[in-house]
């Protein structure tokens, strides 16, 4: 019995085997297996470029944190896996290849068509979950735009690698060499893929075009495909004029699509950059939806921000009183706001930047007017302080941004090094932008941090704002030297804001939640802080909502 059970089965897998002999014979493009090898070859590249587009395309909105990296590695592995799945058991129930270069072409047209709803999909997204939800709002949100956009492109180029195992294989005593093969062709596409886009098609023509030109390839293999058959001309023509039309359209929108006063916008290695003026101001911003990372004002006023109260440091620091130059370092330069002000109230400052972003650097003369004689370094800040010995009388640390606080410029390695670049009665000044949060926010974390590597430690928070500024020096008269120096001041908005700040300075208690290079858990911190804030934001149109429902929500928009 169990013979003719075996004899039976092995006549069924030959008679499968013929079949799909039969229906690869139909297609003589597939007799080249090193046309099956480049369709693994560009799927696993395509798959790497999009993951890397999905970064961009929700960054503007959601940050480019480790959060939303694990969001978007978990959906496309979630989307990879099901398709996996999927592709080989519809290769073993009929093994057309049609059917997988048809959905190469689907996969194609809705990659292309992100840049064109992409964008919309997020903000619809979020108003959804604005008067939905009330906790975890940049997950949930990051989580279902992923799952909307992404996932389904992803699921059908996931049945690529099951699939062309099915024809490609001749006999089994060569299927682990196949399988092998079309491993690694997959693999070197990857990392083509991965590399491509950061530090070539992104910087040079943007988020949308690299998601037209890894679709496009993705278009030209089905395309190639269905001519050499000569079948499935409509689904052809179809596709190219989809994908014609996305071009068109996707690479004619904005991120802020809702602006109409943008100097700029693009895309670099490292950020989305939008520039926009108002009558009285130009800013600079990395996210689409909230937060000023740099700003100038036309009538060369004080900002009214944190920039004014950071500007307390080199009073604090020995230097003024001695009448000696101030040496003052920014960590996070931006366009140079702090610098710019420093430079025009301060007598005798000398100041230089390190900026991770050389786009801001050269956004930072075009539009912000940084003098030119300003020393800008295009450096990660930690990696600049361990490269130099020079030593200042300020360091001002400015590289957080939302929930994005690089967390090796957090931690107790890293104040010591600010530190042991700081002139014996040097100051740093620390800029938070997320107080409150309540009991072990990202602030107390923090200021726990520095208040172990420094002596003295004083905070303020800047009025109308989130944001906090800390003060730290191992010299016990920093506090006096504020005092005594804002008199030398000849501007009266200058000492007006100086004596604010001396009025509201709090002496800070260090505790015991203290971030290391081993253990900084900067970005969930930040997204709890975050979290409060769009509770904060969000409650008066939630109880429209409650009462009068989306009429009303629209009524006030």
């Amino acid at each position: 019995m169990s013979q003719r059970i075996l004899y039976n089965g092995l006549l069924y897998e030959a008679d499968r085997r013929k079949q799909t002999l039969d229906t690869l014979s139909k297609r003589p493009i597939l007799k080249n297996k090193y046309y099956l090898y480049l369709t693994e070859f560009f799927a696993g590249m395509a798959v790497m470029a999009v993951e890397l587009g999905a970064s961009r395309l929700l960054a503007p909105y959601f940050s480019s944190s480790q959060i939303v990296w694990t969001i978007i590695i978990g959906t496309i592995m979630i989307a990879m896996a099901l398709g996996n799945i999927y592709g080989g058991r519809s290769a073993d129930k009929n093994p057309d290849p049609d059917k997988l270069y048809g959905r190469i072409l689907i996969a194609a047209v809705w990659i292309a068509a992100i840049p064109v709803v992409g964008k919309y999909v997020i903000l619809g997204i979020s108003a959804l979950l604005i008067v939905t939800v009330n906790t975890n709002f940049l997950i949930w949100a990051a989580f279902l735009a992923c799952m909307v956009i992404f996932v389904f492109p992803l699921f059908l180029l996931g049945t690529v690698t099951p699939s062309l195992a099915k024809y490609s294989m001749d006999n089994l005593d060569d299927n682990g060499k196949t399988v092998g093969t079309l491993g690694a062709f997959n693999t070197i596409g990857s990392i083509i893929g991965t590399f491509l886009p950061t530090f070539v098609t992104i910087p040079a023509v943007g988020t949308a075009v690299t998601f037209l030109i890894f679709s496009g390839v993705l278009l030209i293999l089905g395309l190639v495909y269905f001519i050499s058959a000569k079948t499935n001309v409509v689904k052809s023509a179809v596709s190219a004029l989809a994908f014609i039309l996305c071009g068109i359209l996707g690479c004619s929108g904005s991120f802020a699509f809702w602006e109409s006063n943008l100097l700029y916008e693009g895309e670099s290695v490292y950020n989305y950059l939008q520039v926009k003026e108002t009558e009285d101001d130009v800013i600079l911003s990395t996210n689409v939806l909230f937060g000023v990372q740099s700003i100038m004002k036309k009538d060369q006023g004080l900002t009214g921000m944190y920039y004014d109260y950071a500007m307390a440091a080199p009073f604090m620091s020995g230097s003024m009183e001695k009448g000696e130059t101030t040496d003052i370092l920014v960590l996070g330069m931006g366009t140079g706001t702090y610098a710019t002000q420093c430079r025009r109230y301060l007598k005798d400052v000398t100041v230089e930047g390190v900026e991770i972003d050389e786009k801001i650097t050269a956004l930072a003369g075009e539009y912000f007017a940084l003098d030119p004689d300003v020393k800008v370094t295009t450096y990660d800040g930690r990696a600049y302080l361990n490269a130099i010995e020079e030593t200042y009388d300020v360091i001002m640390v400015d590289a957080y941004q939302d929930i994005t606080i690089p967390f090796q410029m957090s931690s107790v390695e890293f104040f010591s090094m600010v530190r042991d670049h700081l002139k014996e009665d040097g100051v740093m000044v620390v800029n938070m932008n997320m107080k409150g949060g309540g009991e072990g926010n990202i602030n107390q974390y923090l200021s726990d941090t520095i208040a172990s590597v420094f002596g003295n430690v004083y905070t303020v928070d800047v009025m109308g704002s989130t944001n906090r500024e800390l003060f730290a020096s191992d010299n016990p008269e920093m506090v006096n030297l504020l005092k005594r120096n804002m008199t030398l001041s000849d501007n009266e908005e200058v000492s007006a804001m100086m004596e604010r700040v001396d009025e509201n300075l709090t002496a800070y208690e260090g505790g015991d939640y203290i971030m290391t290079d081993d253990k900084a858990p900067v970005e969930l911190l930040g997204m709890q802080v975050i979290d409060g804030l769009i509770r904060e934001e969000i409650g008066y149109y939630k109880e429209i909502f409650r009462k009068e429902g989306i009429k009303g929500i629209l009524n006030q928009v």
